[in-house]
């Protein structure tokens, strides 16, 4: 079967978000009562396993070995089952 997982990646809440700071302050000098902003990043993956568990254990292992700086960061998996993507006819 073929899954999509979505991993989230964000700073941990003890590192420091310069971007998030910039986004902050240009909400504020917008006129946005804004209290805080923390940015991150979205990974998208597509791929076959046998299951969703495998594909959960596979999507975390990807997080662990690569897409997610452990010591900085933080992230969280979501795993759904792939839509057949379908090229419409003429």
């Amino acid at each position: 079967m073929r899954f999509v997982a979505r991993v989230l990646v964000r700073p941990k809440d003890e590192v420091r978000d310069p971007q998030g700071e910039a986004v902050l302050a240009a909400l504020r000098s917008l006129g946005h009562d804004v209290a805080e902003v923390r940015t991150g990043k979205e990974i998208v993956v597509t791929f076959s396993a046998a299951d969703e568990d495998a594909a959960r254990a596979t999507a975390e292992r990807m997080g662990d070995q690569l897409l997610a700086n452990p010591v900085i960061e933080d992230y969280e998996v979501q795993v759904e089952s792939a839509k057949e993507t379908r090229v419409p006819s003429r």
